[in-house]
């Protein structure tokens, strides 16, 4: 039995690497040392948006304004996409196409200066300047499911004089491609996740790659 340890032991010393010792957890699942925590998110994320717990839409849309700049802003009276707001938007073009499940909405807004049928006109076609460079950029049109005008009406900066922040649009998640009858996964957020759950896997490096074939060729052995 002694003999048998202290060749355990000099093949743990010679076959592994500093980074990782494969013989440290006897205790634990085979493998168990690939884990970084992160495996069991995806499934975890899912059987929480199934049992109502959390919503797919919350997670993608903040998930969205997080990665990507949501807002993009208009000169005074104008529709026109600037420089800025087409960098910002060719941005949201490249994130919305990752998401081939996904659908979004896009919000126009003006400030407080002008009438308010006409600051809801202007918010419109704002919405539709964002829309169509979105199409042009890739996006399917269908998939923009609607474009909504709040006017003047939720301004950020509250004063009744011209505010850039306030002349924008918002671009949100608003559901599924494909989702009705009020199911709200209805598969799409299951795609999401198992497409990214598989993204997510990386190559060993090939230290711990050569540790492991020697450990496999000593148990043949």
């Amino acid at each position: 039995m002694r003999a048998l340890c202290l060749s355990l032991a000099a093949l743990a010393a010679a076959g592994c690497t500093q980074e990782t010792n494969y013989f440290t957890s006897f205790d634990q699942p085979a493998g168990a040392f690939l884990d970084s925590g992160n495996f069991g998110n995806p499934t975890m994320n899912n059987m929480l948006v199934q049992t109502g717990q959390i919503s797919p839409l919350t997670g993608l849309n903040n998930r969205f304004s997080t990665e990507v700049e949501s807002t993009v802003t208009f000169a005074f009276d104008s529709a026109v996409l600037d420089a800025t707001a087409r960098t910002i938007l060719a941005r949201q073009a490249h994130w919305i196409r990752q998401f081939p499940e996904v659908a979004f909405r896009v919000y126009g807004h003006t400030d407080l200066v002008g009438s308010e049928a006409y600051n809801k006109r202007l918010g419109l076609r704002r919405a539709h300047a964002v829309v169509n460079f979105l199409v042009a950029h890739g996006v399917s049109r269908s998939r923009l499911q609607a474009v909504v005008s709040f006017g003047e009406t939720q301004p950020l900066i509250v004063t009744q004089g011209r505010a850039r922040a306030n002349r924008r649009t918002v671009t949100e998640v608003s559901g599924f491609v494909g989702a009705g009858s009020g199911r709200v996964l209805n598969g799409k957020y299951a795609e999401v996740i198992f497409r990214e759950y598989v993204e997510s896997a990386t190559e060993l490096p090939v230290s711990e790659q050569d540790g492991l074939a020697e450990i496999a060729a000593a148990a043949d052995g």
